[in-house]
């Protein structure tokens, strides 16, 4: 409590314009105190003809006779003893970047207002006539502003307070009707009161996209969770896939190793046999053969008559005939078995794996872009087609890098295969399996009809349900001069549009969009797919009828 009177002592008993503790207190007509060389200080300098008071503007016709406020100063000298303050903190005093009191002499402090009218800023103290005196009531006080003669119109020095709505500026009264008549001006105030109304509703919206964004950012963050959980899963499922996989072929390969050892085993048991018999009968030659020469050398006649009865003839081996060497050829088939099954898994995961690339790859979280408008746009997503020969029709020929297709009359002498098409359908499908934003485009040449095609890989190869277009499993574009035919499911849809000897395809694996475009100097739109894939497609081509029809696959830059 005691500091708080010391501070309205303080306030009490200081000069507004020094701002300090009194010194020679004086006291002038309007009953305002001051110390008196700042009071005559501010009338010398001051800019006004008349003295006035620095507080309450009251004017007088001549410096009022100062006299020394004995009371004041005895009341001054006895509050010095109980520690009255002599100054403001120093946190109250203007800075560089602070707008200062225009009153305050000497040291200025910080002004809290500013005044429209007056044009002046104001500390506490000396707003203070602001707030008690009906003079200034209707004067309009703002924060504190450095920039208050930008409120003067350079031109006439009065107040701009009106707004020319044609030229977006603020003008005085005097401009309304001089530089600025006949153009739509209304009062600076209503104007602002228009602009302020503009930017609640503005302000609305902003925070409405505020919360949308922060909505949008959860949903993103949830995405973000949603990926982190998807991918640890994924790559979990997938380790433990590929550790079965690599268990299996362990396991295989110790049963291949067992079964070789079983049948070596075996076989040398059977080998051993055969040579343990071989070696009998050798042992039983020799005992034979080693006393027909001890009879031989018997000189004795009758003896050796006696011993020697008719000799018969020798038996043959049983043995000796099945036997045929063949190092390091007897397990060949079984290697070969296993190269075979080797050659087939390399294929199997060489065909595939491309497959789950693009699967990772072409994850996308986020909406699909929108389609593109422009040929340069579609290019971005330009890919390279080769056809696959395993599912040409042999009366189909390929050529360029398996990029061309040309009906031929001959059948062709391609190898049998499951994935061939047959029957009456001359159809061809890429090697490349599609997903995610993918573009090509193809050149044709046919007096006859021609087919612009996506597929499964797994459509029918024989059959009425083989042909693309006439099933659920594929999607063709039949081409015929300016005439064009949309086909699936064995529904058709014609239409017509540009001749062009070049078609565009865009397809968009995710968002279910499968576009056909003539592309000439323009890009043209033919025919939009709007559905839901749910494998990955083939690129294909048919040609019907005509020998020499042709389709290429290009290959864009």
């Amino acid at each position: 409590m005691a500091q708080k009177g010391d501070q309205l002592d303080q306030e009490t008993f200081s000069c507004s314009i020094c701002l300090e503790v009194l010194k020679d207190p004086v006291t002038i007509p309007c009953g305002h105190s001051y110390c008196m060389n700042c009071i005559k200080t501010y009338w010398d300098e001051g800019e006004k003809k008349l003295p006035s008071c620095p507080q309450c503007q009251r004017t007088f016709t001549q410096k009022p006779e100062l006299v020394k406020n004995t009371m004041f100063a005895a009341l001054l000298e006895q509050m010095k003893k109980t520690g009255l303050q002599a100054a403001p903190a120093d946190h109250c005093y203007a800075g560089p970047e602070d707008v200062a009191c225009d009153v305050c002499s000497g040291r200025k402090l910080k002004a809290v207002k500013s005044c429209l009218v007056c044009l002046a800023s104001y500390c506490q103290k000396h707003l203070q006539p602001h707030r008690d005196s009906s003079t200034f009531k209707k004067h309009q006080l703002v924060d504190p502003s450095k920039n208050l003669q930008d409120n003067i119109c350079p031109r006439h020095g009065e107040l701009r307070k009106m707004f020319c709505r044609t030229d977006q500026k603020c003008i005085c009264y005097l401009c309304s009707v001089d530089e600025h008549k006949g153009h739509d001006t209304v009062s600076a105030a209503a104007e602002r009161t228009e602009r302020q109304r503009e930017m609640e509703v503005r302000r609305q919206q902003i925070q409405q996209q505020i919360q949308d964004r922060e909505k949008d950012v959860k949903l993103l963050q949830q995405e973000v969770e949603g990926i982190d959980q998807s991918a640890d899963k994924t790559v979990e499922d997938s380790e433990e896939m590929f550790t079965e996989l690599i268990s299996l072929l362990q396991k295989r390969s110790s049963e291949v190793k067992q079964q070789v050892r079983s049948q070596q085993e075996t076989e040398v048991r059977r080998v051993r046999e055969l040579e343990e018999k071989l070696q009998q009968e050798i042992r039983d030659l020799k005992r034979r053969d080693a006393e027909m020469k001890q009879l031989s050398d018997t000189e004795d006649y009758n003896q050796f008559l006696h011993s020697c009865p008719s000799l018969s003839p020798l038996s043959e081996s049983t043995h000796s005939s099945s036997i045929s060497i063949r190092p390091l050829t007897y397990f060949q088939d079984v290697a070969a078995t296993v190269s075979e099954v080797r050659g087939r898994l390399q294929d199997i995961l060489g065909d595939t794996w491309t497959n789950v690339s693009l699967a990772i790859t072409d994850v996308d979280v986020l909406l699909s872009e929108p389609e593109p408008e422009t040929r340069a746009g579609f290019l971005k997503y330009s890919c390279e087609i080769t056809l696959d020969p395993n599912t040409v029709h042999t009366e189909l020929l390929l050529s360029e890098q398996n990029r061309k297709v040309t009906r031929v009359d001959q059948h062709q002498s391609y190898p049998d295969h499951p994935e061939r098409f047959s029957d009456k359908w001359s159809q061809v499908l890429s090697r490349e399996s599609l997903t995610g934003r993918r573009y090509w485009e193809v050149e044709k040449t046919a007096a006859g009809y021609v087919e612009v095609a996506v597929s499964y890989k797994n459509i029918s190869r024989s059959g009425d349900e083989s042909g693309v277009g006439f099933n659920d499993k594929s999607w063709t574009l039949r081409c015929h001069s300016g005439s064009y035919e949309f086909w699936y499911n064995r529904n058709q849809t014609p239409f017509s549009g540009p001749a062009s000897s070049r078609i565009g395809v865009y397809l968009d694996h995710r968002a279910g969009v499968l576009s056909f475009y003539s592309v000439s100097e323009t890009t043209t739109l033919l025919h939009r797919v709007q559905t839901s894939f749910t494998q990955p497609l083939h690129a294909g081509a048919g040609i019907d009828y005509n020998t020499g029809d042709l389709v290429e696959f290009c290959k864009l830059k």
